[in-house]
């Protein structure tokens, strides 16, 4: 039995940012699924105008089975935007809108009537000065979810970097890597490597928190006294878990070809190395939620929104990843 069609809704993001340009110019493509964007859809025509692209805007309404996307065209799930939009100018008035059309994506895959959300970039500052508390997608997700525990996880063709902290000041970090924390990141990242990627049995390498790896206690003593006795208790469970290893030396080739995942303790110690290799094609992955949600490695990109400059190729992978992880799901639970 051949597995059905893809159902894949797309949150446009902050509506002045590059979300409708990259949306539309990912919509001009063919894909093995159905898309359905969330957003105004005046916007997204005004800006498909803009742009001089091709798009035909059809509402979307449920109960059919997911049909195959025709370039130039999108299913649309209708949120008006509060106020006026220009590309490039902020508006807290819209803040709203953004979160709203994020819920609306998310009941969607909660329903089981799409199959994976992908997000377009959204801008923080303008939801937070909204009145509404907002950390990031990953952050708000879980909580919409009632999900305990999530990673993130970004991947290119060559490697995937999760986090056991994300958007935590740095003076903070010391204190979120408990072994409870570290315990339950690795749980979800192990689980969904073999549930939602495939891998019969995943290679985590784990990197240190300090310098060198806290060289024996010298530099700190964070490895002794939580990340080694959490690697040593879940290898005895039947993990297969490497390291600490010093964050400057882990990313060689040796590490490259053998690691499935590589597991770094704060935001920008393991993901400059991964964007460094693969920005414009990296794909941020929110695991542990029961939903599938992919997105773009980038931002707004104000300065370019409806200019035709910004390019779509994390989009683009987003979307493929987010295809191709339906697929996996679909075919692991059967």
């Amino acid at each position: 039995m051949s597995t059905p069609l893809p159902r894949i809704v797309i949150s446009v993001g902050e509506p002045a940012g590059i979300g409708p340009d990259i949306v539309i110019a990912c919509a001009q493509r063919a894909w093995p699924a159905e898309l359905v964007v969330v957003g105004d859809r005046a916007v997204l025509a005004q800006r498909a105008q803009q742009l001089k692209l091709p798009l035909r805007l059809t509402p979307y309404s449920s109960g059919h089975a997911a049909k195959l996307h025709s370039p130039g065209t999108l299913f649309c799930v209708h949120i008006p935007t509060r106020s006026h939009v220009t590309p490039g100018q902020l508006d807290v008035a819209n803040g709203p809108y953004v979160v709203a059309s994020l819920n609306q994506c998310a009941e969607l895959c909660r329903s089981g009537e799409a199959d994976a959300l992908v997000t377009a970039p959204i801008q923080k500052s303008i939801i937070n000065e909204a009145g509404i508390p907002f950390s990031g997608h990953t952050e708000y997700l879980a909580e919409l979810t009632n999900t305990k525990t999530v990673v993130m996880l970004l991947a290119t063709p060559t490697m995937r970097v999760a986090l056991a902290t994300t958007h935590v000041p740095l003076s903070q970090v010391p204190k979120a890597i408990t072994r409870d924390r570290l315990t339950d990141v690795i749980t979800v990242l192990d689980t969904d490597l073999r549930t939602t990627f495939g891998l019969t049995a995943p290679n985590i390498v784990v990197l240190g928190l300090n310098p060198h790896a806290g060289e024996a206690g010298n530099l700190g003593t964070e490895e002794i006294d939580t990340i080694i006795p959490v690697i040593d208790e879940m290898n005895g469970r039947g993990f297969t878990l490497t390291g600490p290893l010093p964050a400057d030396t882990a990313f060689n080739t040796s590490n490259l070809e053998n690691a499935d995942a590589f597991l770094a303790m704060y935001h920008d110690q393991g993901l400059p190395v991964l964007k460094y290799a693969g920005f414009g094609e990296a794909v941020n992955i929110t695991l542990g939620l029961p939903i599938i949600r992919t997105s773009v490695d980038h931002g707004t990109a104000l300065n370019i929104a409806g200019t035709g400059k910004a390019s779509a190729s994390s989009l683009v992978s987003a979307l493929t990843s987010a295809i191709e992880l339906s697929i996996a799901k679909k075919t692991y639970q059967t």
